[in-house]
């Protein structure tokens, strides 16, 4: 087997970015209480004003709409978002990050227009169920069933489900491990690309080295992770179960391809990449890439932050990468 290899963007390692070291400077000025002191409604106003500051200008696109789609028993809300042209389009089914707790439509608004317009293709973004109302398996089982009203919708949706992938960051790309474990399992949908953005891969433990080397003062704090893992799993045991902790799965075949991306000074920064050898040891095609002296959660700062257009473009390009592969091997 060919050896693995993470492949270094934005400059030397060990160097925190001149935007992130201005943008946690910027924080450190302006400190307010930090999120994990509050309660989980404080926290999702307080991130969401945070976020809506810093996500920078939001592409125009052909067409953006939120629909309420049923699920088994419940009602939640997608935001689709249609790129220019005829298709039918790729689809990408997006996860928004925030620990479970905190994030919505609007935290990751900016993150799905330049996806859907960069790649192109039609991106539906789940707003799915936060904790501490709805614990896991919560948020997973909305994850997984909006994939399967995706791909039951393709025709209205106009996508082509031959090119149908997931995407998510942090939470989100910890939910997008779990679909993909589930339509494994459960036969479907298939999918032919996942794009995890510095993934949580293990809730079982912080006893990494970045979370030891960036656990403290780099936005994302070991205390706030505890806080969200409080929230989200409260049960011990559940967290070693593969669909909250993929890294300790012990069946990581026949998954689809990988994209993965870390941040180096991101506490879920070894966890990532553990997870990407992990799946590329399962013999499943996987591409790490870790922007050095960026911090978590930089995939949405492209209002402060240069790094976040390249690492957005990137993800982007390697969604076309796939399809364009598929079509090939037709």
């Amino acid at each position: 087997m060919e050896q693995f290899k993470v492949l270094e963007r934005n400059g030397s390692a060990g160097v925190l970015d001149n935007e992130a070291s201005a943008f946690l400077s910027g924080l450190q000025q302006n400190a307010e209480a930090p999120l994990e002191s509050l309660s989980p409604e404080e926290a999702r106003v307080v991130s969401t004003e945070l976020f809506g500051s810093v996500c920078g200008k939001k592409k125009e696109l052909h067409s953006v709409k939120d629909v309420a789609i049923q699920l088994k028993g419940r009602e939640i809300n997608v935001r689709i978002y249609s790129p220019e042209g005829r298709g039918p389009f790729p689809a990408l089914v997006y996860f928004h990050g925030g620990g479970w707790v905190v994030g919505n439509l609007e935290t990751h608004d900016q993150t799905c227009r330049e996806l859907a317009d960069k790649t192109p293709c039609v991106v539906v973004a789940v707003d799915y169920r936060l904790s501490p109302e709805y614990i896991f398996p919560a948020a997973l089982s909305d994850c997984y069933e909006s994939l399967v009203w995706v791909y039951e919708h393709a025709d209205q949706l106009n996508i082509n489900v031959k090119w149908l992938a997931v995407g998510g960051d942090s939470a989100g790309g910890n939910l997008a491990t779990g679909v993909c474990m589930l339509a494994r399992d459960r036969k479907g949908p298939q999918l032919c690309w996942q794009m995890l953005i510095y993934p949580v891969t293990n809730l079982s433990s912080f006893s990494t080295r970045s979370y030891e080397e960036r656990g403290q003062g780099n936005f994302l704090t070991t205390s706030l992770m505890q806080w969200f893992r409080n929230h989200y799993i409260p049960e011990e045991k559940a967290r070693y179960t593969s669909l909250a902790s993929p890294l300790l799965s012990d069946n990581l075949t026949d998954l689809p391809p990988a994209w993965i991306l870390t941040a180096e000074y991101d506490p879920l920064c070894e966890e990532g990449e553990a997870y990407a050898l992990a799946l590329h040891s399962a013999k499943v095609p996987t591409t790490c890439v870790r922007y050095n002296g960026m911090i978590h959660p930089f995939w949405l700062f492209a209002g402060v932050m240069k790094a976040t257009h390249k690492a957005q473009r990137e993800a982007a390009k390697a969604f076309s990468s796939i399809i364009s592969v598929i079509l090939t091997d037709r």
